[in-house]
């Protein structure tokens, strides 16, 4: 699976900066997708609007990409799990609980087996049903809904392009 082709749909997904400034939105500035937060616990001091791209592609695959085995599942999948380890979850307990094995959070050898061996579009759909029950349990959802929909909807949707 290819971190790159990954990162390229986050990033257009993701813009450059962002600092909605609202309770609903506990975010704070990003930039490429990386909170000031993450950026700071990595080591960069600048202000968010500057941080370079190739910075937040390599947090990205640092934080979030390689700690998640991605690069082991169909790409359709490890994008999911990509994504929610991004913007909040539990990626690996509902990846793990769609296909049927231990519930460790731990995304090891046995994880990977079987996401190899089930049917991506079928892993993707339920994968996604637990992130919208999330999503759905957040106190901020009402204000986020249509773009946190939209988003798991083009996530569902990725898949089925020929």
């Amino acid at each position: 699976m290819s971190f790159d082709l990954a990162y390229a749909e986050l990033a257009r997904r993701e813009g450059g900066y962002s600092n909605r400034n609202r309770a609903d939105d506990p975010g704070g500035e990003t930039m490429w997708g990386v909170t000031e937060r993450v950026a700071r616990a990595h080591g960069y001091t600048g202000a968010m609007r500057d941080m370079p791209q190739t910075l937040a592609k390599q947090i990205m695959f640092d934080e979030y990409w390689k700690p998640h085995n991605c690069d082991q599942m169909p790409f359709y999948v490890g994008y999911q799990v990509f994504d929610t380890a991004i913007n909040g979850g539990r990626p690996a307990q509902w990846l793990q609980a769609v296909l049927g094995v231990p519930v460790d959070g731990v995304i090891g050898a046995k994880t990977i087996a079987a996401c190899r061996a089930t049917d991506p579009v079928r892993v993707v759909v339920q994968f996604n049903r637990y992130r919208l029950d999330y999503m759905q349990a957040l106190p901020n959802w009402l204000a986020n809904s249509k773009g946190w929909s939209d988003r798991l909807m083009d996530n569902i949707l990725m898949g089925l392009q020929p």
